[in-house]
């Protein structure tokens, strides 16, 4: 009966690695760590792995490009706009939800005006903003229009702004970038009329060295059916007629002597709240004066024309609060 011996150089030249139960365990654990890492960071960023392609790609693909240009006008309608979503996140939408006074509120304008965008992220998830021709869909968004994007939206609690000027008749949209949430409800309409002048019938005159200065205070009937400037109906001193030349400095005080809320601007339409022009505006709808409190504002008067001076607040023009601003 033989013995074999063991053979130390044997070992050496042909060496047995060995490892314990409990590194295994933790290169498991190891592994297992990594894992679930990538998965965090690909989930996190699914918004990014759907987003619609660069406008690149996109330009390549044959998709439209929707910024067309134009001239100008001169008139500047500011639109507030929040981000909301109901409890269950089910539905999305802008400044309140379907069924609530200011849900998505459409825009009118016309060729060559322009909208200035603030927007604020009221919700508790990320979104972004955009304008696009598109009636479906992410694509054709329109460049200077955007506050974020998919890939860098704008969080909870944080706003910006953007602006977009009417290039062609038809209807527009504003949305939320973010993939799937103009689907839940976050659109609204931008309706283009054609071009227009803004009032006027000529062009502004070069300053002229002439200042004006103009006191109105924003008053209320006890029911609060009628409001007006300065005096209510048939009292004297109701809704002043401003007149001043082209060219004039204006200066205008405002004051609110009344209960509610108002905010001031000169317009060419005075059913168009939205439409202020020379930058004429005293607070906005969601920045009003409240009362007691007064600001007022200088401008240069523009081009010939009767234009309005209104309360910018939804509503209070209509229920009186427009007088005549004639620039000759």
């Amino acid at each position: 009966m033989s013995i074999e011996k063991h053979n130390p150089i044997d070992e050496a030249s042909h060496p047995v690695y060995r490892t314990t139960t409990e590194r295994t365990v933790k290169m498991m654990i190891i592994m297992l760590g990594i894992c679930l890492v990538g998965g965090i960071i690909f989930f996190s960023m699914w918004d990014y792995w759907i987003a619609s392609p660069a406008p690149v790609v996109a330009m390549m693909a044959g998709e439209v490009d929707y910024a067309a240009p134009a001239a100008a006008t001169g008139k500047t309608i500011t639109q507030d706009l929040t981000f909301i979503e109901s409890s269950d996140f089910r539905t999305l939408a802008f400044n309140a939800l379907p069924s609530e006074d200011g849900h998505n509120p459409t825009i009118q304008m016309n060729v060559g005006d322009k909208v200035v965008f603030n927007v604020d992220n009221g919700g508790i998830s990320f979104h972004a903003f955009g304008v696009t021709k598109a009636d479906e869909g992410l694509a054709g968004i329109i460049p200077g229009s955007e506050i974020g994007a998919a890939t860098s939206p704008l969080k909870p609690g944080e706003g910006g702004s953007s602006e977009f000027i009417a290039g062609e008749e038809g209807i527009y949209y504003y949305i939320c970038t973010v993939p799937g949430h103009r689907e839940q409800g976050m659109v609204g309409e931008i309706i283009i009329g054609p071009a227009q002048g803004s009032g006027s019938s000529g062009e502004a005159a070069a300053p002229t060295g002439v200042s004006h200065e103009f006191t109105l205070d924003f008053i209320e009937s006890d029911d609060f059916r009628t409001l007006a400037f300065n005096a209510l109906p048939d009292e004297d001193g109701h809704n002043p007629e401003i007149r001043v030349n082209s060219g004039d400095e204006v200066t205008i005080n405002v004051n609110n002597m009344g209960k509610s809320f108002h905010a001031f601007g000169i317009v060419a339409n005075p059913e168009n709240f939205n439409s202020v022009i020379m930058d004429s505006a005293i607070g906005s709808m969601s920045n009003a004066l409240k009362p007691g409190e007064g600001d007022s504002v200088t401008f240069t008067a523009g081009a010939p024309g009767t234009y309005y001076y209104i309360c910018t607040v939804p509503g209070h023009a209509l229920q009186g609060m427009q007088g005549s601003f004639i620039v000759e």
